[in-house]
Order: C-alpha cells, then structure tokens, then sequence
C-alpha cells in the first residue's frame, strides 16, 4: 500500500456484531461480510470487538477456543486482510504454552502480522480466565501510528496517554462493554455513557480514536453497541448505535483545522505533571 500524505484521508471503519459463543467458523463468517462490507467503502483501517471470534464468556472453554496467534482463525484473519487490502485490527483468546490471554491482533494489508498486544488491564473475573500483558503497543504503519488497547484499558486515561506519548496517531479499542438491568437502570451505564467515554479519551488526548464494541446478549448480560470513529476534538463522526453492521469515517491527521483546534485544546502541553506526583508517605 501506497503510504497516504499526510494531509490526506484516511478512511477508518469500526463493525459491530453478536460473536455466538462457540461458533468460530460462524463469527469468522459474520466478521468477513461486515470487512468487506467496509472495504467496499473505502476503509483502509478496521477495527473489530474483543474477543469478537469465540464471544466473551467463554473461561470454562478456553483450552479449546483460545488459539495461538498463528493459528487457524489468525489464519483466516491474515487472508481476509489480504483480500481486502486493509489494515486489521481483531479481538480474540489466544493461547501461548498454556496461558491466554484477551488479545488483539493487527494485519497489513498483505495480510502480514504486524503486532499481539495483550490486555494490560483485565477486568473483574478476567484475572481468573486470562493473563495480563505488561506491554503498550504502538505501530508504525504507512496509514499513521496505531496504538493497541482492550476494553476496560478506555477507564484509565494514563494507559491511553500512554499511547499518545508513543506517537500514537489513531487509538483502536476492541471492546465488548456490557451491561445488566442493575448497572443499566439504577447507574446509568449504557451505550451512550461508553460513547462519551470514547469522546473523553479522545478530546483529552487530542487523538483520533475508534472504537469497536459487540451487541446481543450473552450469560445475562447485554452488549452496549455504539462502535464509533471520534475526532480529535470529540465529535463522533460516526457511530453503529445498536444495531449489526460497521460505521465509517475519513480522518486527516495534518490541516489547517486541526492545527486552529489543536491551538485552542492545548491540554497536553498545560499539563503539570510535578503537581500530580505523589511523593511516598512511608
């Protein structure tokens, strides 16, 4: 692929679908459509959910679900990157000498492997099912640095900082937030909260970012949907809601109203950084 200017669009694609537990071929199937889907549509990037080929609540059936990171699903994900001609990011369990871990996988364009990162922050009953990575990932790509995160990674802003002070230019979140009638009705937590929290990382960072989330139930609870590609200011360019299919955007990463807004959100460089440090009492 051609590298892009830098002044030119770059057209990025979030899909969104119900991974059905236990049914690879199935979910590998319902991933390929919506991929394509994309790619008839100009994508250059796209993200999918975490965990997007087996479905999320699967611990009592890791051993056979998880797969290494060159195996038969990486397989089909490499070739499907390859026919589309697309960078491609996939959540899913990989397995490496007995462990897994809740991972997300990025192709090029040739369909070559170009990163594992593993979920640094794993959240609740994860810390029974999988390991933690200890590694942010940042990859150089002729489409812009693409930073690597999972899911609950979106809650801690330093993670996320992280990733811009690497360079990021575009930060990809496969995720699969869920919610119950508890979480639902008594706090809020829906859609539209993990949307705005896509926007927060976003406008806080000043970075382009897409998130990718599932829908559909599973083991009780409901997937959130509104996968969405933000600007940098915050402003969702575009958004799947709740319903099965792929939103898309074109991101420019040098303009002129970049550079006015970039001029006016000047919030990365009025940090103070010596007044957040906390000084050991002991």
């Amino acid at each position: 692929m051609t590298a892009p200017k830098r002044t030119e669009p770059v057209r990025v694609a979030v899909v969104q679908l119900h991974p059905v537990p236990d049914d690879i071929a199935g979910n590998i199937e319902r991933i390929s459509t919506l991929v394509r889907g994309a790619a008839a549509d100009g994508a250059k990037l796209v993200v999918v959910p975490e965990t997007a080929t087996t479905g999320y609540f699967i611990a009592d059936r890791l051993d056979r679900l998880a797969e290494p990171d060159n195996g038969p699903t990486a397989t089909a994900l490499s070739a499907l990157a390859r026919d589309c001609a697309l960078y491609l990011v996939v959540g899913m369990a990989i397995s490496d000498a007995g462990t897994y871990y809740d991972a997300q996988l990025l192709f090029g364009p040739e369909g070559t492997p170009l990163a594992i990162y593993r979920k640094v922050h794993l959240f609740s009953a994860e810390r029974q099912w999988y390991t933690a990575g200890d590694t942010p990932v940042v990859v150089d790509t002729p489409i812009g640095k693409i930073g690597l995160s999972i899911c609950y990674d979106f809650i801690f802003p330093e993670f996320i900082r992280c990733l811009v002070d690497l360079g990021a230019d575009i930060v990809v979140n496969s995720t699969n937030w869920i919610s119950d009638d508890f979480q639902r009705d008594t706090w809020g937590w829906t859609g539209s909260t993990v949307e705005s929290l896509a926007r927060t990382r976003a406008l806080e960072n000043g970075v382009w970012l897409a998130m990718a989330n599932c829908i559909g139930a599973e083991s009780g609870f409901d997937s959130l949907g509104h996968s969405c590609v933000v600007a940098p200011s915050g402003k969702v360019l575009a958004s799947a809601g709740t319903g099965d299919g792929f939103a898309a955007a074109d991101i420019i990463y040098e303009s002129d109203a970049l550079m006015r807004w970039r001029g006016i959100a000047t919030y990365r460089d009025d940090r103070r950084r010596e007044i957040y440090r906390i000084e050991s009492a002991g």
